[in-house]
């Protein structure tokens, strides 16, 4: 959905454009399926109306000058002449408003990411020095979410206790184990896939990739999209749930422990992420989060008795649980952090995130934070020859297997379309 800012102090309103022609006439009590503008009326196409606003929200089209928008829950758009046509969603036409005028004070439903938060105007770029960020009393207000504090606490404890029960067989499993719930389960799974449809696939290796994200210990898969999404939509502005904005701890991970209520958490998901929340295959994975970290501990229990012992068995436990997992929190969180305050730019955004390349060592590609900002549903996070993308090789990899297909790669299809322009 996309919606008005009601706080006053969180920026100036969106300018309003006329609307032309109206609404096409529909019986009493039911809900128009377009509303069209007429281009003659000098209609500012990155500008909403009203009624535009309220037409997206319901998940309607909009006919602005020839361009169809639609939110994609809503089913097939058909263009004026009678064509079918794939419409952008609402956020990525909320892209172009945030982009370009970045006044408009909107919140967007970033179900799939906009296509580019580049902008083409770099002089246009606000600053929010004068925002408001949150408070204190805003931020822990609440109280605190008593669950994930002490689920942080068990994890950070036990990686210290886990210190002398080192092995260099442990170490490997730890490593593997970072991998495959950092790399394949977060960056690919959660994050490239679940979050901005960067590629398709089948359902069990979305099953499977969205089982290894939960491992990484960041929560049920749900809401873990959920939030990024909101992050995206609102990066570096008010509302957004961790920039370092509002203190680097906080973006790094404080923002996790203040209290949200069952309603909150649920509006949270609905609003970001309807059709996660509709997807029955991650919506089982999600409620089931504990449970994934039981299933992972007993299986390195067995492994590790069987390969040598009680000892051996300990070694694992201590190490691929909580050393392996602590290490995945902080990368994951350095990302939210570290690539938001220091690095360089490759593109000039409407937020403040940066191209940091320790990061993007440890992170697995993720550390290439602005191109990432820059176009959300771009699979490939590296965009010069030098930076190394440790998930875009394994997706490569899912492509040639036949596992992943539809890959969002912007410059691939640039340079189609120039090889086929060359042709004619």
């Amino acid at each position: 959905m996309i919606m008005r800012n009601e706080d006053k102090n969180r920026g100036p309103q969106p300018k309003s454009a006329t609307l032309a022609s109206g609404r096409k006439s529909s019986p009493e009590g039911e809900v128009p399926a377009v509303a069209v503008l007429d281009e003659a009326a000098g209609v500012d196409p990155y500008a909403y109306t009203e009624a535009e606003l309220e037409a997206l929200q319901n998940g309607e089209a909009i006919d602005r000058s020839g361009l169809v928008v639609k939110n994609r829950l809503a089913g097939p758009v058909v263009a004026p002449d009678g064509e079918e046509m794939e419409a952008l969603t609402a956020t990525e036409v909320a892209a172009y408003a945030i982009a370009d005028q970045l006044e408009t004070g909107t919140v967007v439903d970033s179900t799939f990411g906009a296509e580019s938060f580049v902008l083409r105007d770099p002089k246009k770029r606000a600053s929010n020095a004068e925002a408001h960020w949150m408070t204190e009393e805003e931020k822990w207000g609440q109280g605190f979410a008593w669950p994930i504090v002490i689920w942080m606490a068990i994890l950070h404890v036990g990686a210290v206790i886990a210190i002398p029960f080192f092995s260099w067989e442990a170490l490997v499993v730890s490593l593997v184990l970072h991998w495959v719930s950092g790399s394949v389960g977060v960056c690919l799974g959660f994050h490239r896939l679940l979050t901005h449809g960067g590629f398709k696939t089948y359902d069990w290796v979305k099953a499977a990739l969205a089982f290894a994200g939960q491992t990484a210990g960041e929560g049920g898969a749900d809401m873990w999209i959920a939030t990024h999404r909101k992050h995206h939509a609102l990066s570096d502005k008010p509302g957004d749930p961790h920039s370092p904005h509002d203190g680097s701890w906080w973006s790094h991970m404080l923002w996790i422990y203040p209290f949200k209520s069952t309603k909150e958490r649920e509006e949270l998901l609905t609003h970001w992420a309807p059709d996660i929340a509709k997807d029955p295959v991650v919506s089982w994975v999600s409620k089931h989060f504990l449970a994934t970290h039981f299933v992972v501990g007993f299986a390195l229990l067995g492994l590790g008795y069987l390969y040598g012992g009680w000892s051996m068995a300990t070694s694992f436990v201590m190490w691929g649980v909580f050393v392996r997992t602590v290490a995945v929190l902080h990368v994951t969180w350095f990302v939210n952090s570290a690539s938001h305050m220091s690095g360089y730019r490759n593109y000039e955004t409407t937020d403040d995130s940066r191209n940091n390349w320790w990061v993007a060592i440890v992170a697995y590609g993720e550390g290439w934070h602005n191109n990432h900002h820059a176009y959300p549903r771009m699979a490939v996070h590296g965009h010069k020859w030098w930076e190394f993308d440790a998930t875009w090789q394994l997706l490569r990899l899912m492509k040639l297997c036949g596992l992943a297909w539809d890959i969002v790669d912007y410059r691939t299809n640039k340079e189609k379309r120039e090889r086929e322009a060359a042709k004619k």
